[in-house]
């Protein structure tokens, strides 16, 4: 069973997002140019990210429940047996999923220099210091795509 947990964990790291911090980027991003707006914290509210939720983690925990059901009796048991397991696998499996690629996150609330106030929701860096209400931040924006970062001078 150990063996079997290990698998699901194992194929779900596949699943994990990437980070959505403001200072981590995809290949696709580096190198391409972003329009920066300066601005003040006014609030930070603590938020949750939700993990992904793709079927890959009720697939392998249905798959791994169903040989391990299975396996555990012989003819039309074992059948039955391997039908629950893998229906409780994969009901397992999609709830790891959804716990392993959540994020604690925060809601920055903004106002820029510009006197515009907007909202921005990201994953938190546990490598940075914190942004709180009151620090200097970049609002970096490419393609759609939003981060805060703190200011490097203050």
């Amino acid at each position: 069973m150990w063996v079997g947990a290990l698998l699901v964990f194992v194929a779900l790291q596949a699943c994990v997002p990437a980070r959505q911090t403001g200072t981590a980027y995809s290949r696709e991003e580096a190198r391409h140019l972003q329009q920066i707006e300066l601005g003040t914290v006014v609030e930070v509210t603590p938020v949750v990210i939700e993990g992904t939720k793709t079927g890959a983690g009720g697939a392998v925990g249905g798959a791994v429940g169903g040989i391990a059901g299975s396996a555990s009796s012989s003819g039309t048991a074992g059948e039955i047996v391997g039908v629950l397991a893998g229906v409780a696998g994969a009901v397992v499996g999609a709830k790891v999923e959804e716990a392993v690629t959540s994020a604690n996150g925060a809601e920055y609330t903004i106002r820029l220099e510009s006197g515009e106030v907007i909202s921005v929701v990201q994953a938190i860096d546990n490598k940075a210091e914190p942004i709180t209400a009151g620090d200097r931040v970049k609002l970096l924006s490419q393609h759609g795509t939003y981060r805060v970062t703190r200011l490097a001078t203050q």
